[in-house]
């Protein structure tokens, strides 16, 4: 997509700006990444008692990465940036709840189950984030349809 006109960040979206769906798609492919990192450590973390289970670094690095990322695409392109922005603050409100369910199950005694309703927040942000970055490879079939 082309640099807007009016530039809020000045430098930074001469640099960021013709990226940023790439990027943020990247991020999101890192968030899953640091998903399975997070769970594995959660894993460990119980072993220990419900309160030693906490946010896992990376993990919490690409969740606020990404709500960043969404936000600044926010303020170059309004309509897809407020989705974009919609879905990546539900993947954070469902991480949060999911590390607490996690707690929960430790204490309990419960084996810790993934993390599924954070894993389907995150897919739909992928889908997303994947429609916006390559939708030049199907767009050809795509206008053929519609």
């Amino acid at each position: 997509m082309a640099v807007p006109s009016v530039t809020l960040f000045g430098p930074l979206d001469a640099i960021l700006a013709p990226y940023i769906e790439y990027v943020v798609l990247l991020m999101v492919v890192l968030n899953f990444v640091s998903r399975r990192v997070a769970h594995a450590a959660h894993e460990q973390q119980a072993e220990d008692g419900a309160d030693a289970i906490s946010w896992h670094p990376f993990h919490a690095f690409t969740t606020w990465g990404l709500v960043l990322l969404s936000f600044y695409y926010l303020t170059l392109h309004h309509h897809s940036g407020m989705v974009l922005s919609i879905l990546v603050l539900s993947t954070f409100i469902a991480d949060f709840f999911e590390v607490e369910a996690r707690k929960v199950e430790a204490r309990e005694g419960y084996d810790l189950e993934a993390p599924k309703g954070a894993l389907v927040a995150a897919a739909f942000t992928f889908l997303y984030a994947a429609y916006l970055s390559v939708f030049f490879l199907i767009k050809p079939y795509w206008a053929q349809v519609v």
